[in-house]
């Protein structure tokens, strides 16, 4: 692979069981563990070998619902017995309002990924995509960007220590799924990351709602990070500095802005959309 700078403008460039129903209360885990809970979230964890699983524990309901896809997970690697609870035990044990479909999984966070990591992933590949969050705080939002990434092959989101949500079972709920399947990757300074990138050959496009041009307009491919501000704020002064490009998506004005995770979803598909239409919509490598 060329160096970086020497490529012109690219031309195409989160222990304790849920309590029972007389234990009133809503104790957090202790030490690291945390309840991961949603169909999704929950099987995707069952089937990722770097997840370890302490707890599962199902209503009945779920058990008969899911006996396949448990028996499946059971077939990739061990897992703890399955605990039978109900609905209003699992409505105590986890946030208020979770959406937890009758099942959830007590587990120890993911192993955490190097940025270093990326350029691994992206090794041999003409196109690869990276999403880079800029003090994105609301886990709804990263875990909706978690999603899409995923969706439209990205190959990681990169999010700071400080600043950004911690893995949570909100986290991974929202991204239905993908936080088992894409890297989450934590760095100590956004820019320095950015950095990082563009050595290892990644343009960096940075997502400003007053750029003078367009997302398409710049037509960027190749290896690109997309970097995404914090809801409100936008981009920073210094990670602005350090982009490539500014860029916007055209809008009408009806409304002022997008939210973040809305803008992603736009924004990602718009950077493989010609790549999808070409493959017929079954470009899945990115995230396999």
């Amino acid at each position: 692979m060329a160096a970086r700078d020497s490529r012109s403008k690219p031309a195409s460039r989160r222990d304790k069981a849920p309590p029972a129903a007389a234990e009133r209360g809503r104790e957090r885990p202790s030490g690291n563990l945390f309840w991961l809970f949603g169909v999704h979230a929950v099987l995707a964890a069952l089937r990722n070998p770097r997840r370890k699983v302490v707890r599962l524990a199902l209503t009945p309901e779920a058990a008969r619902a899911h006996a396949a896809a448990l028996a499946e997970a059971r077939a990739l690697r061990p897992l703890p017995a399955e605990e039978a609870t109900e609905r209003r035990d699992l409505d105590h044990a986890l946030p208020p309002g979770a959406v937890h479909q009758g099942i959830a999984a007590l587990v120890e966070p993911l192993p955490i990924p190097a940025i270093e990591d990326i350029a691994g992933l992206a090794e041999g590949r003409d196109h690869a995509v990276v999403v880079v969050l800029d003090q994105v705080t609301d886990p709804h939002n990263v875990g909706a960007i978690l999603r899409s990434a995923a969706a439209f092959g990205a190959l990681a989101v990169v999010v700071p220590d400080r600043h950004s949500p911690e893995e949570t079972g909100t986290l991974a709920k929202s991204a239905s799924g993908a936080l088992e399947r894409l890297p989450l990757v934590r760095v100590t300074n956004v820019v320095r990351a950015i950095e990082d990138l563009k050595a290892a050959g990644f343009w960096v496009a940075g997502l400003a709602g007053e750029a003078p041009r367009t997302l398409a307009e710049e037509k960027l491919s190749g290896r690109v990070a997309l970097v995404m501000g914090a809801e409100g704020e936008g981009l920073r002064r210094l990670t602005r500095e350090h982009c490539d490009y500014l860029v916007r998506l055209p809008m009408t004005g009806a409304v002022e802005s997008l939210n973040v995770s809305n803008a992603a979803a736009v924004a990602l598909y718009e950077l493989v959309r010609e790549r999808l239409n070409l493959s017929g919509g079954n470009e899945r490598d990115a995230t396999e």
